[in-house]
């Protein structure tokens, strides 16, 4: 098993920065690549970013790529997006979520946070 908490969200500007925190639990956290997903009211829950368990391949959303970053802190098994720019359109419930490796595809992951909110008002 795998346990992951989100944390960090709230209520932005537009034009502001937020960095979201996905803590990682359990079985050998490295062996995990890591996603960020996003779902706004009333959509389906989209892929932002991902990044392998060893760190070393990130993988983003053609939409947020150059506004977001996602690092991983290997020593703290911890998990960061970093989002700039925010624009209110990135409203939405953010999850992390885990699995061997990286896919765009939210069905594909076996374990996923309780995920956190982020409004980002005009």
């Amino acid at each position: 098993q795998v346990q992951l908490v989100e944390s960090g969200g709230g209520l932005v500007q537009a034009g502001d920065s937020l960095r979201l925190s996905c803590a990682v639990s359990g079985r050998t956290v490295s062996n995990y690549g890591v996603g960020w997903f996003r779902q706004a009211p009333g959509k389906e829950r989209e892929f932002v970013t991902g990044i392998t368990g060893g760190g070393l391949a990130r993988y983003y959303s053609d939409s947020m790529k150059g506004r977001f970053t996602i690092s991983r802190d290997s020593a703290k098994n911890t998990v960061y997006l970093q989002m700039n720019s925010l624009k209110p359109e990135d409203t939405g419930v953010y999850y992390c979520a885990a699995r061997a490796t990286i896919s765009y595809s939210y069905t594909e992951y076996d374990y996923w946070g309780q995920g956190t909110q982020v409004t980002v008002s005009s």
